[in-house]
């Protein structure tokens, strides 16, 4: 794929402009996916900008996104390609009334009734779009297998017509939330790039890009609280996508201070199982648990006294 990206830092501030912050890990793997050519794996837990980061880039490429939300149970009817067979129907029907030769095989599986689905799309579309393959780990080891041509050659195979080869190479990211571990075949194919928990600095600049506008204390109590509340046994932690859900709400409510019973009431943005808000709610039948009722308290103490 040509691009304008010629080094980490260039990459880095492409996605920025996106307003998407990548740290240097991310920015170097992402560079030699451009120039290697190869597929991007992005593994990390749900939430931390794994599929953001495939968005921003085709931003910053000004490329198409075309993206593949996988599921389990997909197949190349719903990934590769499929038959128009409304289309082939007509073809016959109108064939049958008409005294020219008979409809043969070849005639209705050509590439004028074949359909694209998005890994067959990415490789015809010029010039080269940003492919997202998103949430491989739902699928099963038969379709990570149909990956393997895809990801190793660039290409497919549709048996009535053959191999098709893409012209220009897209940018192929593929995301997992680890639910299942992913085939080595599959993995060698890749770059890869772990995506963690932002630390509080970088929390606190994602929220000025993301949320401007939300102030300097408010933005450093909401990044400090969210990190003391990943330390949790919840059985799920908050993303990223989560803090700025919950930090857009906090400026649409006009807070200024984090109270205990602001996070109460505003718990459904940070946490999406029940029994992680009621444990947080009613630990013992009254309220937050102590500590974090402590902690805001202390933290709050801080901000006032600045």
């Amino acid at each position: 794929m040509q691009t304008h990206v010629q080094s980490p830092a260039d990459w880095a501030r492409s996605l920025a402009a996106q307003h998407y912050l990548a740290d240097r890990d991310l920015a170097v793997a992402a560079y030699l996916a451009l120039k290697l050519e190869r597929p991007l794996l992005l593994e990390g837990e749900p939430g931390v900008g794994k599929t953001e980061f495939a968005k921003a880039a085709a931003l910053a490429l000004g490329r198409p996104l075309i993206r593949l939300q996988c599921f389990y149970g997909i197949d190349a009817k719903s990934a590769v390609y499929d038959w128009n067979y409304a289309r082939q129907m007509i073809a016959i029907r109108l064939a049958e009334g008409d005294s020219a030769p008979r409809v043969t095989a070849d005639d209705v599986y050509g590439r004028d009734f074949l359909i694209a689905r998005p890994l067959l799309e990415a490789l015809t579309q010029v010039p080269a779009p940003v492919l997202l393959i998103d949430e491989v780990d739902r699928t099963d080891e038969a379709f990570e297998a149909l990956l393997l041509e895809f990801l190793g050659e660039y290409q497919v195979t549709v048996p009535e017509i053959g191999t098709i080869r893409g012209e220009e190479i897209p940018l192929v990211v593929l995301t997992s939330n680890r639910t299942r571990e992913i085939h080595d075949a599959l993995r060698r194919r890749c770059l890869y790039a772990w995506i963690g928990y932002p630390s509080l600095q970088r929390e606190r600049a994602i929220l000025e890009e993301r949320v401007p506008g939300l102030g300097e204390d408010l933005s450093s109590a909401i990044t400090a609280f969210v990190a003391r509340l990943r330390e949790e046994p919840l059985v799920k932690r908050p993303g990223v996508a989560e803090t700025i859900a919950w930090a857009e709400a906090l400026k649409a409510l006009e807070a200024k201070v984090l109270t205990p019973e602001l996070v109460e009431s505003t718990l459904g943005l940070l946490l999406k199982y029940y029994d992680d808000v009621e444990m947080l709610r009613r630990p013992h039948g009254g309220g937050m648990t102590s500590s974090l009722v402590q902690w805001l308290e202390e933290s709050r103490m801080g901000v006032n006294g600045r």
